[in-house]
């Protein structure tokens, strides 16, 4: 497989904005309608910029929208794509590759994830404080294979996966909102089936918080490039840990979550871009 020029794809993308931000934010399940708060947007769909791949699940529009949010340039991928839609590791992060080639220095991701947390609540925003990426230590790791030194280090280091003063101005702005904000670890599974309860307690037994089908390899390329990165999941249901029960966990319930969790994230969001001269 040829490699991708993630310099000409950012060239492409170039050509057809006005704007050059320097942070990204990539928008999960059931959250694009928050790239409809972008101002002075140049929107681009996925299947017209070379190499970016079209998002095959509901609640992914796959388009890019750079614009301005609080007069703030913001790059926004409205949605994204997944392993487990049968796309490579190297394909899911490649946008993030072309972030950075594009000239972003932060990435936020954002996510739908289940509860594992006993405390936790659909609705809840979790600020993720670190990650556990199963999909990756597992081999599916997009970073295998020859190294480009041009794109980050050999061995890159993740003690911190997300940036302390990102997170630090993260709870300050949802105090100042008076918003609850949980704290915790991300678990990244391949999906697309969900959790069975002997899996709900195997990664809570690990120190899992929340789960779900994203992010985790997408934050590993964004440290291997050097950038910042900042994570939010968005609680949509409570991970069940208990066989023969009536409960189920489906896609839909992620997506009615999401209309609750939306209001929520925008004004973090909102409150983040107004404070990001902090962030420095």
């Amino acid at each position: 497989m040829t490699k991708p020029d993630y310099e000409q794809i950012a060239a492409f993308i170039a050509q057809h904005t006005r704007h050059r931000p320097q942070i990204a934010i990539v928008l999960g399940s059931g959250y694009s309608a928050l790239a409809d708060e972008i101002t002075d947007a140049d929107t681009l769909s996925y299947a017209d910029i070379p190499g970016f791949q079209p998002s095959t699940v509901e609640g992914h529009r796959g388009q890019l929208v750079i614009g301005t949010l609080e007069n703030t340039p913001v790059f926004v991928m409205q949605g994204r794509v997944h392993y487990y839609e049968g796309f490579s590791p190297e394909e899911v992060t490649l946008p993030i590759r072309v972030m950075y080639s594009f000239g972003i220095d932060t990435v936020i991701l954002t996510n739908a994830a289940g509860g594992l947390n006993p405390g936790f609540q659909p609705g809840d925003l979790m600020l993720i404080e670190d990650q556990i990426n199963l999909v990756g230590m597992i081999g599916h790791n997009p970073l295998m294979g020859p190294n480009d030194p041009s794109l980050g280090p050999r061995f890159p280091d993740m003690i911190t996966v997300y940036d302390r003063r990102l997170r630090e101005l993260t709870i300050a702005v949802a105090a100042e909102l008076g918003q609850p904000l949980r704290r915790g670890v991300y678990v990244g599974l391949s999906g697309p089936a969900f959790e069975t309860p002997a899996e709900v307690r195997f990664v809570r037994l690990i120190g899992g918080d929340a789960t779900g089908m994203s992010t985790t390899n997408e934050a590993l390329v964004a440290r291997h490039a050097g950038m910042r990165v900042l994570g939010l999941s968005g609680i949509s249901n409570v991970a069940v840990d208990a066989v023969d029960t009536p409960r189920v966990t489906s896609h839909a319930e992620v997506l009615e979550a999401g209309a609750v969790i939306v209001p929520r994230m925008l004004a973090l969001l909102r409150g983040l871009m107004r404070r990001w001269p902090e962030a420095a």
